[in-house]
């Protein structure tokens, strides 16, 4: 009897252990899989607006992060994005359909390519 709770004992660690060690690998080729791309935008006025487009972009499936650099005349974004669920393209018109802080009926956002 100590021998077949033992038994069942090794196979549940076993178990467990292999089921960790797979999931590590989806998460490893998930990341591998990311594009980065840098894309700059004309028309940012405030901090606001960085904010507004930053979130706006990472709203986009597929979309992993997209951080702001120093704001300024033409301001560079860097997106981090997966190629199989997003295009270049699609993160452009998110960037460029966002709307003005003052005006949200405006979108003043350019991406300058």
């Amino acid at each position: 009897m100590k021998f077949i709770k033992l038994f069942v004992l090794a196979i549940i660690v076993l178990t467990a252990t292999a089921n960790s060690g797979f999931s590590q690998t989806t998460t490893n080729q998930t990341a591998d899989s990311l594009k980065t791309a840098t894309i700059k935008v004309k028309g940012i006025t405030c901090s606001m607006d960085l904010k507004m487009i930053s979130a706006n972009v990472e709203k986009v499936n597929g979309v992993r992060s997209c951080k702001a650099g120093k704001q300024g005349t033409t301001t560079t974004f860097e997106v981090k994005y997966n190629p199989a669920l997003v295009t270049e393209k699609e993160i452009f018109a998110a960037i460029e359909n966002t709307g003005s802080c003052e005006n949200p009926d405006e979108r003043p956002y350019k991406v300058k390519q």
